[in-house]
């Protein structure tokens, strides 16, 4: 029955065969003695090395352990979409599957929903990363919070624990390009943060890619803000009226004699290439909501299933 598992762990899985024995074998010591009973929800996003066998040998020694395989790479945000709606439990946390969020901080998490939220997330502290990545990420999350009409807490990521009522919110979503740090702020609830230091990759290279970082990033905006098409909007207003007063300007030095017989050409080309840049740019971001309208027009599923270990149903 639904009710009879208190705790579910969803992990959306990328090559990490040589990675989850460990995170296993720390998740089962945080959870033992501190929770009842659970389930953890390994969700295979189209890994190409050995993680089905890894994990699916651990389901063979603890039933514990379910598995929802892919039939390609879809994405880390519908592999959590995929885990949250496989879940049982009361509460449900999402942990990715590199142990840079240590399983030891779900205890502190736990205590903090049982306060009384609906979601307490993780904050990342420290990043052990690469200085570019590190600065992009403050970057990011700080020009997030300027253009976004919602309260997402600054270095928060998908790491976190929910009640079964928020995660039932968020799974009634429908939408394609999922963004679920910012469904979570969306869907309101009470909610808090807890500090952590984030630790180094456990083993291998991450299998998120700096384009996948870019696709994320535009996912977010794109999803939760208006505001590029009111700048669009503002850019060509302002341009316009920069260009009637300079339209009126060249009128009166014509009228005057103020304008000589040398050609323009170097600020005619100047002017022709910025006003171009501008076009090209405002047509961009109007093709980015316009291709999030045409996913969601096809109405195609997040993901396909392949293969399933410990569910009663596929749930494709």
């Amino acid at each position: 029955m639904e009710n009879s598992i208190d705790f579910t762990i969803v992990i959306p899985v990328y090559n990490s065969a040589d990675i989850f024995p460990e995170l296993y074998r720390r998740i089962i010591g945080v959870l033992e003695g501190n929770v009842g009973n659970f389930e953890i929800i390994t969700v295979l996003d189209g890994c190409r090395d050995r993680s089905f066998e890894v994990i699916s040998e651990c389901h063979r020694s603890d039933k514990r352990i379910k598995l929802i395989e892919f039939s390609r790479n879809f994405g880390h945000q519908a592999a959590i979409s995929a885990g949250l709606e496989a879940a049982k439990g009361k509460l449900v946390a999402i942990m990715d599957d590199d142990l840079e969020d240590p399983p030891e901080v779900l205890i502190q998490l736990l205590k903090k929903l049982r306060e009384g939220y609906d979601v307490v997330y993780g904050i990342r502290r420290k990043r052990k990363r690469f200085f570019l990545y590190r600065y992009l990420y403050l970057l990011f999350y700080r020009l997030l919070g300027r253009i976004v009409e919602l309260n997402l807490p600054y270095d928060a990521g998908d790491f976190c624990l929910m009640s079964k009522q928020v995660v039932k919110t968020l799974n009634a979503m429908p939408e394609r390009n999922r963004y679920l740090r910012g469904l979570r702020a969306w869907s309101g609830f009470r909610q808090t943060g807890v500090e952590y230091e984030r630790a180094e990759r456990y083993a291998s290279r991450s299998g998120y890619s700096f384009k996948k970082y870019v696709s994320l990033a535009l996912d977010a905006i794109f999803s939760f803000s208006y505001k590029p098409l009111k700048l669009v909007s503002i850019s060509g207003m302002v341009i316009a009226l920069g260009s009637f007063f300079f339209g009126v300007h060249l009128i009166y030095q014509k009228l005057t004699g103020g304008i000589p017989n040398v050609p323009g050409w170097a600020s005619l080309a100047v002017s022709v290439l910025f006003l171009s840049g501008i076009q090209m740019v405002s047509i961009g971001i109007i093709g980015e909501y316009i291709s999030r309208i045409y996913d969601e027009v096809k109405q195609r599923p997040q993901y396909v299933i392949k293969n399933t270990l410990g569910l009663e149903d596929s749930h494709s």
